[in-house]
């Protein structure tokens, strides 16, 4: 394994031999079973043990995912707006994801942060925080390490006793440049990457950061939830797409759209799948804020748990929202946009400059139009490349999952 596949797949982790193991035992009858009788016919089967294996085992995985939608649903979430967001990162930082796995949970801390102080800057209220279901996949289409975040996050925040405020129209680039910084902090801190890999990433045109955002769940949707809460935690890889070649001791996986398909080696297959089996004791689904578990926990003791919120409409605009960026900037950053760094005096923006004439005139009056554009950056090492043409967002496979059409209008200055 080592000389195969530990640079690929990670390193070899003993707890993956006990996973394999027990799923082949999963559902033997010769490893123990329950009877199950009937007790007015008198009608009997027996019904052998499941391993209960998570991320593995097809069938145990699977019924994981459909018990957590229906718990999820009747247990966590409130009759409130919801959205599904997905955070990514780029391939150059997902190396140290693979090799320290407590990163991932870290990871899930920056998504909600970012989400915490975005959203509390939308809603006026002092004591507003939202609620968070965050959900880990380390896998992409073709089970490769893609380590991103699936969040089912409320559209505004709780405050008071049962009250809730919608939050308004929002960019999703504001919430991409905030997640940034957070996991470039977070990184630094562990001591996984320089100050010169962070000035070349934020160099790029492209930095492979993306934080998608799906269309508003409005309350009163439980089929858009059930249907999105088991895709969240759904398994790495689909028995329906991989066929088993034996004699040539082969697996062939195609890609979701059915459009391309990749041909593995039996032994790289299972090192494959086994790169994804988190583990042991490690939670790949997190709740934060509103939802966690110590929050749910005072509110069932006080039996105010089952309190139906009041939802109330945005507080102010989306144009009142966007004009308070500088004060959020300020907040996550530690400095402040409109501060002159010449003289430290406030600065603020006199016009907006969108007329394609008037650009280019100043540009020229400044030397700025003839000069040519930076050349892309280089590679540090050959072997670690960015392809900016692969997209990092989950394929849009019905409603939940189209990017938001809001008006333009809603960003006009």
């Amino acid at each position: 394994y080592d000389d195969r596949f530990s640079k690929k797949y990670g390193f070899f982790r003993p707890y993956v031999k006990q996973v394999i193991y027990r799923y082949l035992d999963c559902g033997i009858l010769h490893n123990g079973f329950a009877r199950v009788k009937c007790e007015e016919c008198g009608h009997e089967f027996l019904l052998a043990f499941s391993c209960k294996r998570r991320h593995f085992c097809p069938s145990c995985h699977q019924k994981r995912v459909v018990e957590f939608g229906e718990w999820l649903c009747e247990e966590v979430l409130k009759d409130v707006p919801h959205r599904h967001f997905v955070f990514s990162i780029p391939k150059i930082l997902r190396r140290y994801f693979l090799y320290d796995r407590k990163l991932l949970s870290d990871l899930t801390r920056c998504a909600w942060e970012t989400l915490k102080e975005f959203f509390q800057e939308a809603v006026p209220e002092e004591d507003a925080v939202p609620g968070a279901v965050i959900a880990i996949h380390t896998f992409g289409d073709f089970l490769g390490w893609h380590p991103h975040l699936h969040v089912l996050c409320t559209d505004g925040c709780f405050y008071g006793n049962g009250m809730f405020r919608v939050a308004p129209l929002f960019e999703i680039k504001h919430l991409e440049e905030i997640f940034r910084h957070k996991v470039f902090k977070l990184l630094l801190k562990k001591e996984k990457i320089t100050g010169e890999l962070v000035e070349m990433v934020g160099g790029w045109r492209h930095s492979g950061f993306n934080v998608f955002c799906g269309s508003r769940i409005q309350p009163g949707s439980e089929d858009a939830i059930e249907n999105l809460a088991p895709y969240i935690i759904r398994a790495s890889f689909s028995q329906e797409r991989m066929t088993y070649i034996p004699e040539e001791s082969k697996v062939v996986y195609r890609s979701k759209d059915g459009k391309e398909e990749k041909t593995f080696d039996a032994l790289e297959w299972l090192a494959a799948m086994c790169s994804h089996v988190p583990n042991k004791g490690q939670q790949m689904v997190r709740y934060f804020g509103f939802y966690s578990n110590v929050a749910r926990g005072k509110r069932k003791k006080k039996d105010e748990d089952g309190l139906i919120p009041s939802i109330l409409e945005p507080d102010g605009s989306a144009k009142e929202h966007k004009r308070n960026w500088a004060r959020l900037i300020q907040k996550i950053y530690e400095i402040d946009p409109l501060c002159c760094p010449a003289c430290s005096g406030k600065m603020k923006v006199i016009s907006v400059i969108e007329r394609p004439d008037v650009i280019k005139k100043i540009l020229r009056h400044l030397g700025l139009w003839d000069r040519k554009a930076r050349p892309p950056p280089k590679d540090v090492d050959p072997k670690i490349r960015i392809d900016s043409s692969d997209s990092q967002l989950p394929s849009c496979e019905d409603y939940l999952y189209r990017d938001p059409e809001y008006p333009i209008e809603a960003y006009a200055s």
